[in-house]
């Protein structure tokens, strides 16, 4: 999907961050109840961002009962939600759609990330081009208002923007690197590390600790990540669900 060239790093033992890594067992949650607040739907038990901003749902717990309701509360009936980090049984009158193996990474205290010289902030303007090196690329979910979410760089050459990373779930002590792309004909050039690097500079500049999600497929780019500083933090489960019909 894309590809990374690692820089090297200092050789040093790897701590824990400081920051209580537990936030991330919920991360859409964390977010939408604190940082991104402003983008959030829904109620005590579950929120999720407006439509055009992300597909992602955040629940107080899974192990509370009430959160089902609220889904259909904000989804409506047979309708399908994307329920992230959760590895339970789904409830009577849920159906399930797809499940995928993905993995949650951490950054390490290594990666404090570097700023690339020729990142290009993008915003606005550019909305059109990141939704369609996306389409190309396919990272993962990336809407119109996507960007909103945090700061995203780019790489143009010759005027095209061939390369895009930036920064998705802001849980509380922790941002999220996402929408890492490189069009094929700009692969190999390290172009993916190096704005991974660069969001990771900017998010430790924060304060806050970088960290990551990756399809458990998807070893290569994990085993490179690794490489960047990145360690393994939990293995996670990407659900897609419907909703129940409505009762008769």
């Amino acid at each position: 999907m894309f590809e990374f060239t690692p820089r090297p790093a200092a050789a040093h033992h790897a701590q824990e961050p400081s920051a209580d890594t537990d936030v991330l067992d919920s991360p859409a949650w964390s977010a939408l109840t604190g940082a991104h607040a402003r983008f959030a739907v829904g109620d005590e038990y579950a929120k999720k961002y407006a439509d055009d901003v992300s597909p992602f749902v955040g629940v107080v717990s899974w192990d509370e009962p009430r959160v089902w309701g609220s889904l259909i509360d904000l989804f409506g009936y047979n309708a399908e939600v994307a329920l992230s980090h959760f590895t339970g049984e789904l409830p009577s009158g849920w159906t399930e759609i797809s499940r995928g193996d993905g993995v949650q990474l951490i950054a390490s205290d290594r990666v404090t990330g570097e700023p690339y010289a020729e990142a290009v902030e993008l915003d606005a303007d550019d909305v059109e081009e990141m939704l369609a090196i996306v389409g190309r690329n396919r990272p993962g979910p990336f809407l119109p208002l996507t960007h909103e979410l945090g700061r995203y760089v780019g790489v143009r050459r010759e005027g095209r923007l061939v390369a895009m990373a930036g920064e998705r779930l802001h849980a509380d002590g922790f941002t999220e690197i996402s929408a890492v792309s490189v069009d094929d004909d700009f692969r190999r050039q390290g172009l993916a590390s190096a704005l991974t690097l660069d969001i990771a500079y900017g998010i430790r500049q924060r304060g806050d600790v970088p960290f990551l999600h990756a399809s458990g497929a998807n070893t290569s780019a994990i085993a490179t990540y690794e490489k960047l500083g990145f360690r393994l933090r939990r293995k996670v489960t990407f659900l897609r669900a419907r909703t129940p019909e409505r009762a008769s």
